[in-house]
């Protein structure tokens, strides 16, 4: 495998010295998340040559994994062991990759009840715009003091460096989960959630989607037994492939073709009054809405209210280039970000753009 990284560094030097554009990629599931970059411009530095478990002791509850690891098979393997990553990424394809797992930051239904990616995250490997080979962080959760370079490669969409390796801290798969179904208008669901969300009940997931709110219960039999007896709702059969729907977006809701909106906001904040339809995850923090095509319309008022309501807008699909995907930061964060990039690299080659246009 070290030759496989040789090939990485010395493409990434010529790159910087040449000041050469480089795309990184892995299995390609997330090729439409982030802005438009121009492929006729740059070189794809693809991870997906650089694949398997570096170490795995089921016993520490740490995996560490190279980044064009398979998403399905480290998954697969950790359910060998009645173990799982407790964020639930989505894979969006079947060849998603651990290092673009990681690199987009993007968590699934089970983020708001045990934590989203980063909180996962405790070590990385990587390749710089020097092509340096740094190591971050570990396998525990506590490291030395200093700043967390392994939480903030998580969700910076490959424009600080090229993961190599990642350690992750994993959960165990709950003795049981049952999938509950109550009928409620989109107030009292809000407010149902934010209520549940502050008692002792095992709740690992919400859905709020045409006057339907679906939850999930996970944990011990007893407590999951007591919770729905205390909740009540109608319990669904099929509710691994529901909640694998919303993860995968493969939901009704997720197929109509048009725009697609992600507003991460305040839970409690009362229903949004916006173009088109919409889905609540995360008990009310996450907030999903398909409008129409005409994004230049909608982007100024999806992304105030957004403001409004103490969160960001990020046009999640169907970008248009005319529009930046992900909520534009204030001028002085643009700034820090910039600083940071120029750090890790220095002659700005990684996915130039994609994150923001600034850098």
């Amino acid at each position: 495998m070290q030759d496989i990284i040789n090939q990485y560094t010395n493409t990434i030097r010529v790159a910087a010295k040449c000041k050469s554009p480089l795309r990184i990629r892995g299995g390609g599931s997330k090729d439409f998340y982030g802005n438009n970059i121009n492929e006729n411009n740059c070189d794809i530095l693809s991870v997906t040559a650089y694949t398997g478990i570096v170490d795995y002791d089921p016993t520490e509850l740490v995996v560490t994994a190279r980044s064009g690891t398979s998403l399905a098979d480290l998954e697969a393997e950790l359910q060998m062991h009645n173990q799982m990553l407790g964020f639930e990424p989505p894979h969006f394809g079947s060849d998603a990759t651990l290092g673009g797992c990681v690199a987009s930051g993007l968590s699934g239904p089970r983020r708001a009840y045990v934590g989203a990616v980063r909180d996962f995250v405790l070590g990385v490997r990587m390749l710089d715009g020097n092509g340096n080979d740094l190591h971050f962080g570990g396998q525990v959760m506590k490291n030395v003091a200093g700043y967390d370079i392994s939480r903030l490669m998580t969700g910076s969409m490959g424009t600080l460096g090229l993961l190599l390796e990642i350690s992750i801290k994993v959960l165990p798969i709950p003795p049981i989960e049952l999938t509950l179904r109550m009928q409620m208008k989109e107030a009292t669901a809000i407010e149902k959630m934010n209520q549940w969300a502050g008692r002792p009940l095992p709740i690992s997931a919400t859905c709020f989607y045409d006057n339907n709110l679906t939850l999930r219960l996970s944990g011990a039999e007893s407590a999951v037994r007591a919770a729905h007896t205390k909740l009540g709702g109608e319990l669904i059969s099929d509710g691994l492939a529901f909640w694998n729907s919303i993860r995968e977006q493969s939901h009704t809701f997720f197929q109509s073709g048009k725009s697609l909106w992600r507003l991460s906001i305040k839970s409690s904040v009362p229903p949004l009054i916006l173009p088109g339809q919409q889905l609540i995850e995360w008990g009310g923090a996450l907030r999903w809405f398909a409008c129409g095509e005409n994004v230049d319309a909608d982007v100024n008022i999806i992304r105030s209210k957004s403001d409004l309501a103490g969160g960001n807008a990020t046009l999640f699909r169907n970008n248009k280039k005319s529009v930046s995907v992900f909520h534009p930061p204030r001028s002085e964060m643009i700034k820090v970000y910039q600083r940071i990039k120029g750090k890790f690299d220095p002659a700005g080659i990684f996915n130039t753009g994609r994150m923001y246009r600034e850098l």
